[in-house]
């Protein structure tokens, strides 16, 4: 099986658009991580009861971040996908955010929001800002008090568009192939 980290990213930045793989699907309490080594995706540890992961979850193949992992992505969707799966989808922003480990190293771990390209609830959301309500407040939240569970500090440095989003799977694109 083929490293899928490796894959090419197919990015588009004038539409916005490459490619996601899945790692954990929305509503799910169990952490999926995928390993390189084995082509699989394992366990990785599980929320604790009432707390699910907000939307699916996974990554943009072909990046690299400055954590060492691919550039992560959350990914509206009309339906739930599963683990391992392949998308295409349209960045729509960004959450950039620095993440202290408990041993106090801090490096910067962003979150891509994008749609599946597939999409008839999202296709018309081109843009972050043009998500319903506190959608993002509640992301960010997630994403504050999962790390909280394990000892971390996640920091929102700001929330961005699109030009941004694909700037920076480009940049984090040269980064993996170095």
């Amino acid at each position: 099986m083929p490293d899928l980290t490796k894959l090419k990213h197919t990015l588009n930045p004038e539409k916005h658009t490459c490619r996601a793989i899945i790692e954990t699907p929305k509503g799910k309490r169990s952490k999926y991580d995928y390993d390189p080594e084995t082509g699989l995706f394992e366990l990785g540890g599980l929320l604790p009861e009432g707390m699910t992961f907000p939307l699916d979850f996974g990554f943009i193949p072909g990046t690299r971040g400055e954590d060492g992992d691919p550039v992560d992505v959350l990914v509206l969707s009309d339906e739930v996908t599963f683990t391992g799966c392949l998308l295409k989808v349209r960045l729509i922003g960004v959450i950039e955010a620095r993440q202290t480990e408990r041993d106090g190293q801090s490096m910067r771990n962003d979150r891509l929001l994008a749609v599946t390209e597939a999409s008839h609830l999202y296709g018309e959301i081109r843009q972050i800002s043009q998500l319903p309500g506190r959608t993002v407040e509640g992301l960010t939240q997630f994403f504050v008090n999962y790390n909280a569970l394990k000892g971390k500090h996640f920091e929102v440095l700001g929330i961005h568009g699109p030009d941004r989003a694909a700037k920076l799977v480009a940049r984090q694109a040269q980064t993996s192939e170095a």
